[in-house]
């Protein structure tokens, strides 16, 4: 099986700790290809999609892109430029995922996490309206499943009491990229800031790495299952 994880920083693992390296481990006869590059936005996902071009025989895509739609605004220096408006998001996502479908058998779309780990602030309400957005684009689209983090993310967050800490300088995220590089180093740092799931309150920590790695390796090992029972049947 071949499988493709395109996104942004959370994806390729800087800062924080890398879910993917945890799916690799578990899962080492499986192909995996890295796509994910800091501060990707679904424009700049677009614009690179169109210059480098995906193998074409992916058994499987998840597309996790979005949250720098919204993390960015709160940066005094955007990496790549964030959608305008709801509408822009949704025509760049549907451009995306008309780009990767012809790569995959299959995709999962899955939602921006967390924008800081207080479920009420500003931003996070942001991140459940582009939720509900990509729900609805992913509805009629064959081939392509809906995945929501952020609610599995927010279930776990109830349970605790997290601070507001969200890292909006890029200085602050330089360094976190240089300096906390081993989850030990980068688990003490995110709970001297007390935040429970993340870094910084958007990049992945220990704890928040092995929740995603585990609701990814769910959706392999079921397209697994049904690969086998096709060749079966």
């Amino acid at each position: 099986m071949k499988i493709a994880l395109i996104g942004d920083s959370l994806t390729e693992g800087r800062p924080g700790v890398s879910f993917f390296n945890i799916l690799e481990e578990k899962f080492p006869n499986i192909s995996f290809d890295n796509l994910g590059k800091p501060g990707e936005s679904v424009k700049s996902l677009y614009t690179r999609l169109l210059k480098t071009k995906l193998d074409r025989d992916y058994d499987l895509i998840f597309l996790w892109i979005g949250v720098n739609d919204v993390y960015s605004k709160m940066l005094s220096v955007q990496a790549q430029p964030a959608a305008k408006n709801h509408n822009e998001f949704k025509a760049y996502y549907e451009k995306i995922l008309d780009l990767i479908l012809s790569s995959s058998k299959k995709v999962v779309a899955v939602t921006p996490a967390l924008v800081g780990e207080n479920a009420n602030n500003t931003p996070n309400h942001e991140i459940k309206e582009l939720n509900l957005l990509i729900q609805s684009i992913t509805r009629d689209q064959v081939n392509v499943s809906f995945l929501d983090i952020h609610s599995v993310f927010l279930t776990h967050l109830s349970k605790v009491n997290s601070s507001d800490y969200i890292s909006t300088k890029v200085m602050r995220v330089m360094v976190d990229v240089l300096f906390y590089k081993k989850p030990s180093r980068i688990d003490r740092l995110s709970k001297k800031r007390g935040l429970h799931l993340t870094l910084d309150g958007i990049h992945l920590n220990s704890a928040g790495a092995e929740i995603v790695a585990e609701i990814y390796a769910s959706e392999i090992t079921r397209m697994t299952y049904k690969n086998q029972d096709a060749i079966q049947s």
